[in-house]
């Protein structure tokens, strides 16, 4: 009796602790408003900062084409910026 008194007592536990846990996680899941707003405010959200970072991967692949094409170590440069055509102008 005593096993099965056991096994009842932690098995209410276990569903307390689930019914607790589902509950905080209701409580803090944003709305649907909420979502929509954080959305907004996504960095990728602003056209300045999609040409950005679109210009930052085409200068990355200049870049890896660069190194790919020749035998030199390009992370040995002195200005690895320059040389090619993958490095920025200041």
């Amino acid at each position: 009796m005593e096993p099965l008194r056991k096994a009842l007592i932690v098995g209410a536990v276990r569903g307390v602790g689930a019914g607790v846990g589902s509950a905080l996680f209701v409580l803090v899941t944003p709305g649907e408003q909420q979502k929509q707003a954080i959305l907004k405010e996504i960095p990728e959200q602003d056209p300045q900062r999609r040409d950005e970072a679109a210009r930052t991967k085409q200068l990355l692949l200049a870049t890896l084409q660069e190194a790919a094409a020749t035998q030199e170590n390009v992370a040995w440069r002195k200005n690895w910026m320059s040389g090619g055509g993958g490095g920025r102008s200041a």
